[in-house]
């Protein structure tokens, strides 16, 4: 069977908020899909994830993947 293009699905970045002792970000971030439909919502997305490089779970918010 033949696979079909998922349109429906766009690719975005969820980027830590976490600051290091310095006070500058740490840069890392998780790259997942959020589905077309759900476009219509004002809000982005927000999502508790671990970050290594502070070892804990910090707050990631969504930004737009350079294509």
């Amino acid at each position: 069977m033949a696979s079909k293009k998922n349109t429906s699905n766009i690719f975005i970045k969820l980027v830590s908020t976490a600051t290091k002792e310095d006070g500058s970000k740490t840069g890392y971030y998780y790259v997942t899909k959020r589905n077309t439909r759900s476009l219509n919502t004002p809000d982005k997305f927000e999502f508790m994830k671990y970050d290594p490089v502070v070892r804990k779970h910090v707050v990631f918010k969504e930004e737009k993947l350079k294509s």
